[in-house]
């Protein structure tokens, strides 16, 4: 897999912040860094700045490079610039036989071929999500093709086992994710069910088209039955641009939070009742509002009082996988627990 997330969480609320809202550097910060191996965006940011999820700002990025940013590699020079109204980190290169660490400046952050740059963040927070199916929509699942007979005399599959599926079309995938439904995904708004969500079960590659098509099971986290599903395999790539703000404007609720709880935190991965019919892509940011009422005895004693307590927004989550009416996003900087329910909507 691709070893980069290019500034996947740095910039999250880069494009919601008012432009009036200075800039914050920390204490004494530095007047340069040198990049090496093991850095990421967020780190080095964290250096110069108290907010560092803005950093497209302290770059000046504009929307463009925002959606396809440049690549920051190990050896080079990041610059704290305070010379103009705000401060802007610029990138630069040692000079052979400079002395004094002298350095030649870039105008701004520069793309290469090279595949080593450094991460945004540690790529393992959301690289598992990339892969899996996770959400199956449901007309996704009713003409989803199925494993119907393992090898003779045994149903059970596990690695390195043929197996038969029944429905494979197209005969151009050859690679493709193994997952059995697991719980419905409802909407709380209108209790409609929107999906399903899949129980990765490992990958299968297609050996021979046909009804039924011959499989080999390449890899298995399970054991794989007859009735299990297939839907085609995604690329191995990695999300490769800053998020952004949604170009609609966005209602969404929480329907679940990834692990089966009631409640998350910072870091947790969460399904949202909203997807690309309604405008999400990959990189949307939205924020989250608790919506709770407080309930009381009344004071002769009488029943319950129930006060509506102002709305509160409390954290940002990051929109890493869209499918048609669903989303997978990461809950990012929450001050409280997140719970299921919760708004999400344009920061």
């Amino acid at each position: 897999m691709v070893r980069i997330i290019s500034a996947l969480i740095l910039a999250v609320t880069a494009v919601c912040a008012s432009a009036a809202e200075p800039l914050q550097l920390v204490d004494n910060p530095p007047d340069r860094h040198v990049v090496v191996k093991g850095d990421t965006l967020w780190g080095i940011s964290g250096k110069f700045l108290k907010e560092p999820w803005r950093w497209p700002e302290i770059w000046n990025m504009n929307r463009d490079q925002i959606k396809n940013p440049h690549l920051i590699y190990p050896g080079e020079v990041v610059f704290l610039d305070r010379s103009g109204s705000s401060p802007r980190l610029r990138i630069g290169k040692p000079v052979k036989g400079g002395s004094g660490g002298t350095v030649k400046l870039e105008p701004q952050i520069y793309s290469t071929p090279d595949r080593t740059a450094i991460p945004s963040i540690p790529p393992n927070l959301i690289e598992p999500f990339l892969s899996q199916p996770l959400v199956v929509e449901k007309d996704q699942l009713e003409g989803a093709p199925r494993i119907v007979a393992g090898p003779e005399y045994r149903s059970m599959m596990g690695a390195g086992d043929n197996g038969f599926a029944a429905g494979i079309l197209d005969a151009s995938v050859i690679r493709w994710n193994v997952f059995r439904p697991s719980k419905p995904l409802t909407d709380p708004e209108t209790n409609e069910i929107i999906g399903y969500e899949a129980f990765f079960l490992g990958n299968a590659q297609l050996l021979q088209p046909g009804e039924p098509a011959a499989l080999k099971i390449t890899i298995a986290k399970e054991e794989i039955l007859p009735g299990d599903r297939l839907l085609p395999a995604p690329p191995n790539n990695v999300i490769s641009y800053v998020p952004h703000r949604p170009d609609r404007e966005i209602a969404a609720r929480i329907m679940t939070i990834y692990g089966g709880v009631d409640q998350g935190a910072r870091g947790s991965v969460v399904t949202l009742n909203r997807g690309r019919n309604d405008g999400l892509d990959v990189g949307a940011v939205l924020a989250l509002f608790r919506n709770r009422v407080a309930v009381r005895i009344a004071d002769d004693g009488s029943g319950r009082v129930y006060t509506p307590i102002p709305e509160e927004r409390y954290a940002l989550v990051f929109v890493f996988r869209v499918f048609d009416r669903v989303s997978y996003a990461l809950v990012l900087d929450s001050s409280i627990p997140v719970t299921v329910g919760d708004s999400a909507r344009n920061p």
